[in-house]
């Protein structure tokens, strides 16, 4: 379904991409005098890609449908896209395809009971488990007590009738500046993760809507958002500001289920011999006096 929402999509994506490369970065000359255009031309993209001028006008015009793998790797080669950019390309050329060639799925609400049996497992270290619309579907006891200003904030919606949910909490909760030591960078990571699973999901209702909240109340957001960028969430540094326990410098995985890959399973530890290894053993300790006291479901509600 080549709908005119995902040409602008394309559009925009592809000129963004063209327009942060220089003839200097691809190897090509730049004759003299004042370029009119920022980054490459249409031409040069297209000569670097191996297709015609014509052919990717019409493809930044929005219009991938057709496009095969062979010229979407050219031109992913010639805007010198990264892993995540290429995939997105891929994704927004499926999406304007046949029916049979794009994923319609809707992102999981809840987890099986093994899943909650792996995370209650875990015991030395937080862990739990985001859909890909960043909802937190499942956690153990010393996630629970690590993300306490999320699962508390309103903003983020646990609140209500549906899971907290981690980017609404950066965007939308002034608490976040203070939680996250990195606020900018939390934010800017959470709006590529974010436009790279709309690229794969473009029809789930549930993310349009998250997108849409997000637009229209974080002006924030909305910047991140109209730079296009994309990346993926695997692994690194998040560091936090915890109002119990204090200062946290932690390490992160982040790894997709193989029983259901669309669900990822984050794993924070601290590196050994530090203040923040320290501090999640004070975590640990407040985590386990959290468990006498009842449970907020509010983290398995469904969307």
């Amino acid at each position: 379904m080549d709908t005119p929402q995902q040409r602008a999509q394309v559009r925009d994506f592809l000129i963004s991409r063209r327009e942060r490369i220089t003839p200097q970065q691809a190897g090509l000359p730049a004759y003299g005098g004042r370029r009119r255009v920022k980054g490459l031309r249409r031409e040069e993209v297209a000569l670097l890609a191996g297709v015609s001028v014509d052919y990717y006008v019409r493809m930044e015009r929005g219009n991938l449908t057709g496009a095969s793998d062979s010229v979407l790797d050219g031109v992913a080669n010639a805007l010198q896209l990264d892993e995540a950019e290429r995939e997105h390309l891929f994704a927004l050329a499926r999406a304007a395809g046949p029916a049979t060639n794009r994923r319609r799925r809707p992102a999981a609400t809840t987890v099986r009971p093994v899943i909650r049996q792996v995370l209650d497992a875990i015991t030395d270290a937080p862990a739990w488990v985001r859909n890909s619309r960043h909802d937190i579907l499942a956690m153990n006891p010393m996630a629970r007590a690590l993300y306490s200003p999320v699962l508390a904030s309103p903003e983020a919606g646990a609140k209500g009738n549906r899971p907290a949910n981690t980017t609404r909490f950066a965007f939308l909760d002034p608490a976040a500046r203070e939680y996250f030591v990195d606020h900018d960078r939390i934010a800017e990571d959470a709006a590529a993760a974010l436009r790279l699973e709309a690229g794969h999901n473009p029809h789930d209702r549930a993310l349009i809507t998250l997108i849409g909240e997000l637009s229209t109340q974080s002006e924030l957001f909305r910047r991140h958002w109209a730079s296009q960028n994309v990346k993926f969430h695997r692994s690194g540094r998040k560091r936090l500001r915890h109002p119990v326990v204090g200062r946290l410098d932690l390490n992160f995985e982040s790894m997709p289920l193989a029983s259901e890959p669309e669900l990822r399973l984050n794993i924070y530890t601290a590196d050994p011999n530090t203040p923040t290894a320290d501090n999640l053993k004070l975590l640990a300790t407040w985590a386990a006096t959290l468990a006498t006291e009842p449970v907020d479901t509010t983290d398995t509600a469904s969307t």
